[in-house]
């Protein structure tokens, strides 16, 4: 996500630069050798600072993929709230819907993305608490809200999105060969039933 703004205000400069430096250093690592190979000792060593001032800064391994999660994820952040239709506003709710579970199922299967990469390394209670996780809730709920839906809005949200959680799709895509394309035409199926589509 975006960093909001004064997160950091007061804090000095180099703190800033190293929390900067961490970050950089650590997304190499993951990107050359994978979030499961990459350690504390190796992010310090790489961005040229202590041990201790990596741990001060994040606690623990998880805080530290967890920080990083949060940095890699803006650039979708961005592209669902601000970017182009029709991910982003300009279409119907239904349609950002659907774009949007088309859109996280898609990167699922991208081996290439951080994101998923790094959010099978993070404990599923804190990738659901984080900022990253949070925000998937609210503008589900919110797109949910503006398209009409009678209910719970908050816990329609909460069900829609189990269907596109990373042990869902990993389970559906690894241990029963589901194909990218039919789970992106059945989370389509899902939006038009939820939000009453077919009815109308």
């Amino acid at each position: 996500m975006t960093e909001p703004s004064g997160e950091f205000t007061g804090e000095r400069a180099d703190a800033v630069r190293n929390r900067a430096r961490l970050l950089e250093a650590a997304a190499w690592l993951v990107a050359e050798r994978g979030a499961e190979r990459v350690t504390m000792h190796e992010v310090a060593q790489v961005a040229g600072v202590g041990k201790g001032t990596l741990f001060r800064r994040f606690g623990d391994r998880d805080g530290l993929l967890l920080a990083l999660l949060d940095h890699v994820e803006a650039e979708f952040y961005d592209a669902y709230t601000s970017g182009p239709p029709p991910l982003g506003p300009g279409v119907s709710a239904q349609d950002r819907l659907t774009a949007f579970g088309c859109a996280l199922i898609e990167r699922v299967a991208d081996e290439t993305d951080l994101g998923p990469a790094l959010g099978r390394r993070v404990p599923i209670g804190r990738r659901r608490t984080s900022r990253y996780g949070r925000a998937f809730r609210h503008h589900v709920t919110s797109l949910l809200r503006e398209a009409g839906v009678v209910g719970d809005h908050t816990m329609i949200a909460h069900a829609l999105l189990a269907f596109v959680d990373l042990e869902t799709l990993d389970h559906l895509r690894n241990d029963d060969q589901v194909t990218t394309a039919r789970l992106q035409s059945t989370w389509s199926d899902l939006v038009r039933r939820v939000t009453g589509a077919d009815e109308r």
